[in-house]
């Protein structure tokens, strides 16, 4: 049985989240706060509608998403006012994990295969509400969807039976329902305002799955606290570090009440020694700690904690507590050759590993031509997204233009490596 997601949903209009497509009642006046709400309460994921009714709203609406991206650290998907590829690449840029097409729609339905083929089969959802858009449709969604969003709980058993991945949105209802629901296997997650409504419950909601044999998402420790070699005190030390950046935040204790309810939370949580008792990071501040990883050193007595760093770490408002400078040399300490060799990895293993629906793999599957006619395309993009005064369309466009760079640069075998130790040479 597949892994089954909680996924809230936020219907983002006039900068506001209101209560459903044709509901305006106000949920909540500040939709990134709402998301992170959600994220706290254990979402493995969150729909955004954009409900904007004319450009200057879509594009308030996206920056919106682009925050909600940036901040609730689960994935997003963006839905919702898609008319165009280029609303799909701004949701995509705008930190989106995966973009719904809206299939009662035909101009969406029509979009399907350019989407697909830009930014990979896995990324490009449907939404459904009428069982028809399934059966009219099936080529496409075989070809071009991953998953299937029904917005329409009376088509749930008409559509059923098709075999595709669902995601399904329900009105209110028990807790013994979304089980029943849960069971099936082709639902995978669960959305609408059931899942709304009962985000405060996440917690027992999973541990009433795991009861009746669903799987989902929760965080299974492979360290055990009594694997773990105390200090004096009973507790072990923690250094904490930026999951993006790297940089060294702080050092803090947890005792076995701090690990176990970290590993529960996923907001880290510590012992105070000087306060002798137990303390959630940013619970007073609002600069909590997601946990993102979390390991042992060789001899398990110490951890290492990856997380999401939401504000300063520090008391002192600085972003890490190590500020104090006590000797340094000259050094170069900036490394963007970590995100292209991390993207670059990410492409190789690709043509090894070959991924359904990946658009890395289309282009390699159609070989050098096409590969060499989007680096020419990209190009291009450059110069004309330079003539626009809005900084960031050059920015996406050089992005892209490397992305695909890249490409050609497996297919051709050559690694950053060998194109920095050219330009040292030059």
């Amino acid at each position: 049985m597949s892994v089954k997601q909680l996924i809230p949903c936020i219907y983002l209009k006039n900068g506001s989240a209101v209560a459903g497509f044709k509901d305006d009642t106000l949920v909540s006046a500040d939709p990134e706060k709402l998301a992170l709400t959600y994220f706290e309460s254990g979402a493995d994921s969150i729909i955004v509608f954009d409900l904007s009714d004319d450009d200057a709203s879509h594009d308030q609406a996206i920056d919106m998403i682009k925050l909600i991206c940036v901040n609730a650290a689960i994935p997003v998907i963006g839905a919702g006012n898609v008319k165009r590829l280029e609303d799909v690449k701004k949701l995509i840029y705008a930190g989106c994990s995966s973009v719904a097409l809206n299939f009662s729609k035909g101009s969406n339905i029509e979009l399907a295969p350019e989407a697909a083929a830009r930014f990979g089969k896995d990324r490009i959802f449907a939404c459904i509400d009428k069982a028809s858009e399934v059966s009219q449709n099936r080529s496409v969604i075989d070809e071009n969807i991953n998953r299937l969003i029904l917005l329409n709980e009376h088509s749930i058993k008409e559509i059923f039976g098709e075999n595709y991945s669902y995601i399904v949105m329900l009105p209110d209802v028990s807790l013994d329902k979304i089980i029943e629901m849960f069971k099936k296997e082709e639902i995978t997650g669960m959305t609408g305002s059931a899942i709304n409504s009962n985000h405060k419950a996440f917690e027992d909601i999973k541990a009433l799955c795991i009861e009746n044999g669903i799987d989902v998402n929760v965080f299974k420790p492979e360290v055990e606290w009594k694997d773990l070699k105390l200090n004096s005190d009973g507790m072990v030390p923690v250094i904490v570090q930026d999951c993006k950046t790297g940089e060294v935040l702080m050092l803090a204790y947890m005792n076995e009440e701090a690990y176990i309810k970290t590993l529960k939370s996923m907001r880290m949580t510590y012992f105070s020694r000087s306060r002798n008792e137990l303390w959630i990071k940013g619970e007073t501040s609002g600069h909590y700690q997601y946990l993102k990883e979390l390991k042992a050193d060789c001899d398990k007595d110490t951890l290492l904690a990856k997380v999401h760093q939401v504000g300063a770490a520090c008391h002192t408002g600085s972003y890490s507590c190590f500020f104090n400078e006590i000797v340094k040399t000259d050094y170069d300490d900036s490394n963007p050759l970590k995100v292209f060799e991390s993207v670059m990895d990410v492409i190789k293993d690709r043509k090894v590993n070959p991924k359904e629906g990946s658009y890395t793999n289309y282009l390699f599957d159609k070989g050098i031509d096409k590969i060499l006619k989007k680096v020419g395309e990209e190009a291009t993009e450059i110069v004309i997204a330079a003539k626009n005064p809005n900084p960031n369309e050059i920015k996406y466009e050089i992005a892209d233009f490397l992305y695909h760079m890249m490409v050609l640069m497996a297919e051709k075998g050559i690694s950053w490596e060998e194109i920095t130790e050219e330009l040292d040479k030059r």
